[in-house]
């Protein structure tokens, strides 16, 4: 989850080229099938979310991967397609695939177009609302849209063959100068009048979120930008209630980002990302708190990134062998060959439910980055979102 116009990576600048054959959407199904297998996922469910994706992305599925990418933010190398896993102890990681319908267009206002069409059109076969979404429309998909996307979508893949459905939409897409303005308002149609007013400090706005359809307690989420995190601002930087714990987030904050035990070091290049979701209008107050560390700028290579996680999952009691099985579901490279493979850690908390660790597992499509070399993590220059 990325844009990749401020990443610092272009496909046509450095990095290893894929094997160029086949199609985008076969590639990405592909890699899906993989996955379901690897978290235990019937073949039929598998089968039925592998055309899922292939249908979602529209006709940019029918990309050769021997041409360039198309226009996509949504990861470093312009693939529109990421793979997350979330982790719990004691249970089968959850697995979601986040995209983007609209990449293959030429312009923003043909992306959102594409994309408000898929998600209706899974609305329809699936049987939900899209209601906080039609009160959204105009606010997020203007006559000239600005910013780096429109809409993307992620879908959870639940067993049964019906995903859990949720939007990121654009805070930009009025203009940077109106980015806090049109998130007020978004969060003021949904109900949510106070809740920009809870949030902590933050650099940027870079996506509004929501739940759509088939869940417990429907969210919206905020996710906000912050440029060279400390671990002790990592600590502050929740406004739930109850309170994850500023020990825990610190400690989740230095592990992820390799940071030694007393805590000194800041995110230098590119920034943590952290996200309040709401899910009621009463008190204002957020009922969830994720933080994301871009664990692939901060480190040689995957294999190192892999080890971060590992320590992150083990701390909370969690099996690491999943992650090992997703990783080989995606790629057959050696960890050491590339970085990015494992482009973001996260620490989720939602009120009344165990704390779940989150890992990001980038397609790598059209590109595998280099390793970084004999450059010190923390040296590296990174890029703002």
């Amino acid at each position: 989850m990325v844009s990749a116009a401020h990443s610092g990576f272009h496909p046509d600048s450095h990095g290893e080229s894929r094997t160029h054959t086949g199609l985008l959407g076969g590639l990405a199904a592909e890699q899906l099938l993989r996955l379901c297998d690897a978290v235990e996922m019937s073949p039929t469910d598998a089968t039925a979310y592998a055309q899922v994706l292939t249908d979602a992305l529209g006709p940019v599925a029918e990309r050769p991967l021997a041409l360039p990418p198309a226009r996509s933010f949504l990861s470093d190398d312009h693939t529109p397609v990421e793979f997350s896993l979330a982790f719990l102890p004691g249970t089968t990681p959850g697995l979601r695939v986040l995209l983007e319908p609209g990449s293959g267009s030429d312009d923003l206002v043909a992306n959102g177009r594409i994309g408000l069409g898929a998600i209706r059109t899974m609305a329809d076969r699936w049987g939900f609302a899209t209601g906080q979404l039609d009160r959204l429309e105009d606010l997020f998909f203007p006559a000239s849209p600005e910013g780096p996307l429109a809409l993307w979508c992620a879908l959870e893949l639940r067993p049964g063959g019906v995903p859990g459905v949720k939007v990121y939409l654009n805070p930009a897409a009025n203009g940077r100068d109106r980015i806090v303005e049109t998130v007020r308002e978004a969060l003021g149609r949904l109900g949510h009048r106070r809740a920009l007013d809870a949030l902590p400090p933050a650099d940027a706005y870079p996506f509004l979120a929501l739940d759509l359809g088939d869940w417990d307690a429907p969210r919206a989420k905020i996710y906000l930008t912050h440029h060279g995190l400390s671990a002790a601002e990592a600590g502050v930087l929740p406004r739930t209630t109850p309170h994850p714990g500023r020990e825990r987030v610190e400690e989740f904050f230095r592990t992820a980002g390799g940071f030694p035990a007393d805590g000194g070091g800041r995110l230098s290049g590119r920034p943590a990302l952290s996200c309040h979701s709401f899910t009621e209008t009463a008190t204002g107050l957020p009922s969830g708190y994720t933080l994301h560390v871009p664990v692939r700028d901060y480190v040689r290579h995957d294999g190192q990134a892999r080890e971060r996680a590992t320590a992150v999952l083990r701390r909370h009691g969690i099996d690491s062998t999943w992650l090992d099985r997703a990783l080989a579901a995606i790629t057959s490279r050696r960890l050491e060959d590339g970085v990015g493979l494992i482009a973001y850690v996260a620490l989720v908390h939602e009120r009344g439910r165990p704390p779940r660790v989150t890992v990001y597992v980038s397609s790598e499509a059209y590109e595998v980055r280099p390793p970084l070399g004999a450059v010190p993590s923390h040296e590296r220059a990174g890029a703002a979102l």
